[in-house]
This record gives structure tokens, sequence and C-alpha cells, in this order.
């Protein structure tokens, strides 16, 4: 049999507010009688909790009913006077009901007394108010109780995913390859590592300021790449080659700052990069307002470790904010990331 549940609670409630509804009402309507006479207590219990059940149940199919079309808290105002007005209607049904039932049995064993159909239901109109209380403030301590444990799990991945994108941002192993191309340009080439270091202190610059908010444009992020790749590229030649193909009516769409320097780390991590077998990371919007990044797989022979760090920073990021989904395909000579750009309502 289906339970009908208005709360998780509810079992409990019912165990405890339907039998004091019963005795109550029927010592209102019977008034000693019920108590002094087996016969009557026996016959009206069975009548007021029979009904009192199925007024129940009906009672929880229109709360649930209510419920569903009125879940938010700033509905509470109309959710509670269609439970009222509900309420009121089926359980006053079910009084007149268990009243006609005894009119129908009224004997000397079971005596009406005169006068008491206004007491009954000014006792269902108590009745009702009490409950309705007692539930909603059950549903808003369950309300106030998931909404504390998904700001603290929100909080705790937000913390996560900052300290991911600091590992991401502060790689000694990246700085220290970065310091070694710098130093042989110096000699070499000095133009090439005035160029350098201008594009290093921009790739830092932004790396640095990047957690001070939570999105970037695609602009600020297409620019950051441009000087991420130029430090790659100086380290690698035409081992490795970026394509660039962006709307620019999609520019001031946004994401998460550093996403494409945590792609481009990963590409590089993980595909063997040489000059008569280039790395080509292809970067391109979509007609739906997307951002693809691509790259052709050449794995190298020795598998890197891989913990998918910095691809669930992404996603995490992503779901953080709850605007769409990450996209991540591997195909036979391709690994494809299809990101969401959101939309700037500034």
């Amino acid at each position: 049999m289906k339970k009908f549940s208005y709360t998780e609670q509810d079992s409990t409630m019912q165990l405890i507010v339907l039998p004091l509804f019963v005795f109550i009402l029927n010592w209102i309507l019977l008034k000693d009688t019920y108590w002094h006479n087996w016969r009557v207590f026996a016959f009206a219990t069975l009548v007021a909790g029979t009904i009192g059940y199925g007024n129940w149940i009906a009672n929880n199919i229109a709360g649930n009913y209510i419920n569903r079309n009125f879940p938010y808290f700033h509905q509470l105002p109309q959710r509670i006077v269609l439970l009222f007005l509900s309420a009121v209607l089926l359980i006053s049904l079910a009084v007149t009901l268990d009243y006609g039932i005894y009119v129908w049995a009224n004997s000397s064993t079971l005596p009406l007394k005169p006068g008491q159909l206004g007491w009954a239901f000014a006792f269902v109109l108590i009745n009702t108010v009490v409950v309705i209380a007692i539930y909603e403030s059950i549903m808003a301590f369950n309300y106030w109780q998931r909404t504390l444990i998904e700001t603290e799990q929100l909080r705790k991945e937000n913390l996560q995913s900052q300290l991911e994108g600091l590992k991401s941002q502060i790689n000694p192993h990246f700085l220290f390859n970065s310091l070694n191309s710098l130093s042989s340009l110096i000699e070499d080439d000095p133009d090439r590592a005035q160029q350098f270091i201008e594009e290093m202190s921009s790739v830092y610059r932004y790396l640095l300021r990047s957690n001070e908010t939570e999105l970037a444009t695609l602009q600020q992020e297409i620019q950051f790449a441009q000087s991420y790749f130029h430090l790659l590229n100086t380290r690698y030649g035409d081992g490795i080659r970026l394509d660039l193909a962006i709307d620019p009516q999609l520019e001031t769409y946004l994401l998460p700052p550093l996403t494409l320097q945590i792609l481009f780390e990963n590409v590089v991590k993980h595909n063997i990069i040489l000059p008569q077998q280039p790395l080509t990371i292809r970067v391109n919007t979509t007609p739906d307002g997307q951002l693809r990044v691509q790259n052709n797989l050449q794995r190298k022979s020795v598998r890197v470790p891989s913990n998918r760090i910095g691809l669930s920073n992404i996603t995490a990021k992503y779901e953080l904010l709850g605007q769409g989904t990450v996209l991540i395909e591997e195909e036979a000579q391709t690994f494809i990331v299809t990101l969401p750009l959101l939309v700037n309502s500034t």
C-alpha cells in the first residue's frame, strides 16, 4: 500500500494526534457516557477511529499536492491558507459523517448530547490550526536543516575548488621550467627574453588575481591563454601550436577563471610534444554559445599518473555555479572538452 506521508515524522504524529482527536471528539459528542459504558466506548472509538484515519490519509494526499505546487519558502502564506481550507473542509465532512452515524445508531446505549455539534466543530477548528502549525514547523526545521547542510557542502566544495586552483596556479614545476627557459634566452636572445618576462608577468598577475572573482570574461581568458601559450611555445618551440577561432560576439560571455590554463596544463602533461610530432591545441566557440578546447591525442609511452584533479576542478566550479555541464570526450585521435559560456548580465 502506498504511504501518503506529509512529513518524515508523519507516522509518529499520527500515533499521537489521531487517538487524542478520537477520544476528545467522542467525549464532546457523548460526554461521560463514552467513558462509562464499554459498548459505547468500543463502538464510538471504532467509528471515529476509522473515519479519522481515512480523513488523515485524505489530508495527507491534499497536503502533498499543495506542497508540490507551492514548495518554496516564500510561498508559505499561500500554502498555509490552502492547507487550512482543505483541512477544515475534509475534517468537517468527517465530523459530520461521524455525527450522522451516531444519530443513526442513537439509542439508550448511545445517547447523543444535544447542542454538542457546534462544540465539535470548534474543537476541529482548533485542532486543525494546531496540527498545521506543528507540521509547518517541522517542515520549516527540515528545510533549514537541509539548507544548512547544503550550504556547508557548497562551502567545502568551494574551498576545495579554491585549494586545487591554488595548486595549479603555483606549480613549482612550471615555474622552474619557465625560469630555465628565461635563463637560456637571456644570453641567446635578449629581445625574446624581454618579451618572455612580460608574458610571464601577465600570466602570474592573472593567476594571483583569479581568486578575487568567481567569473572571468572569455576575452580575459583568451588573452591569458595567449600569454600562457607564449611561455609554452618558448619552451617547446615548433612542438606545440595554438589555433584560436573565437566569435567576437561571445567575448563578453563568462567562465570560471584559469579554466584554459588548467586545460592547457592537462594537455601538455599527458601528450608527446616534438617538432616532428607537434601537439595542436584548438580553442573555438560553437554556434550554440559554448567553448570547445581540443587537442590531437599522442599519449606518452609512459603514461603519466592522473587523478583528473584539473578536470574535476573545472567540473566542480560549474556545479557550484549551477550553470550547465562540462562535457569531456575522448575519441581515437582527439581529446575534447566542451564548456558552457555564461551570459554576462551586467
